[in-house]
C-alpha cells in the first residue's frame, strides 16, 4: 500500500477534497512520519519502565470533613422562584 493511497483514502474518510498538489505534499509528510516511526522502532527500550506520563501524577485531596453550610432556607432565600425546597427554573428545550 503506497503513501499516496493512504492519503487519498484518509482524505476520503474525512470527506476532504484534496488537490493533486495537496496529495503529493501530504504523501511526502506521511512518508517522513513513517520513516521516523521505523527509526524509533530500532531504539533499545528494554531498560525503560513503561509510563503513561513523563512526570509523576498524583491527586491532592483535602480531608473529607463536615463543616457548616447553608440551610435549605438560606440557599433558597435569593432564588427568584422556589417551591418545596427546590429551585424553579425555566424549561430548556432545543
Amino acid at each position: 500500500m503506497s503513501a499516496a493511497f493512504d492519503v487519498r483514502y484518509t482524505a476520503q474518510l474525512a470527506r476532504l477534497n484534496l488537490s493533486e498538489d495537496e496529495v503529493a505534499k501530504f504523501q511526502a509528510q506521511l512518508t517522513q512520519v513513517l520513516e521516523y516511526v521505523e527509526k524509533l522502532k530500532r531504539v533499545d527500550v528494554s531498560g525503560v519502565e513503561p509510563t503513561a506520563h513523563a512526570t509523576e501524577v498524583f491527586n491532592v485531596f483535602r480531608a473529607d470533613e463536615t463543616r457548616p453550610w447553608f440551610t435549605p432556607e438560606e440557599a433558597l432565600a435569593n432564588a427568584p422562584r422556589h417551591a418545596n425546597q427546590l429551585f424553579i427554573v425555566p424549561k430548556v428545550i432545543e
